[in-house]
């Protein structure tokens, strides 16, 4: 699958977004998939992941204030972001992969299928 992400965007500290990432060229069934995040001069991050059929896992940073959620009819994954704060300001990437074990899901190598990148921006 091809995969391509969209809804970044310029938000207000205490705002929201939601990211949307639609798959192409095949079903994202089957598929665990996961948002990541890189800031200028950084590394990228781990966000959130789902592995299939439904096992989410957040970085500490956003529990309580992302949800990650997936359309298997639509062939998308979503991201919630709400209580945006300046530290989440980065180049979001959607990724997937068919066969990522539970104690890999935060590193980005072991996501083979990636979508551009969307930019989020969060003003003080």
């Amino acid at each position: 699958v091809q995969l391509q992400a969209s809804g970044g965007g310029l938000v207000q500290a205490g705002g929201s977004l939601r990211l949307s990432c639609r798959a192409s060229g095949g079903t994202i069934r089957g598929y665990s998939t996961a948002w990541f995040r890189q800031a200028p001069g950084k590394e990228r991050e781990f966000v959130v992941s789902v592995r299939w059929p439904g096992s989410t896992s957040y970085a500490d940073s956003v529990k309580g204030r992302f949800t990650i959620s997936r359309d298997n009819a639509e062939n998308t994954v979503y991201l919630q972001m709400n209580s945006l704060k300046p530290e989440d300001t980065a180049v979001y990437y959607c990724a997937a992969d068919r066969s990522v074990i539970s104690s890999s899901t935060r590193v980005p190598n072991a996501w083979g299928t990636w979508g551009r990148g969307t930019q989020v921006t969060v003003s003080s």
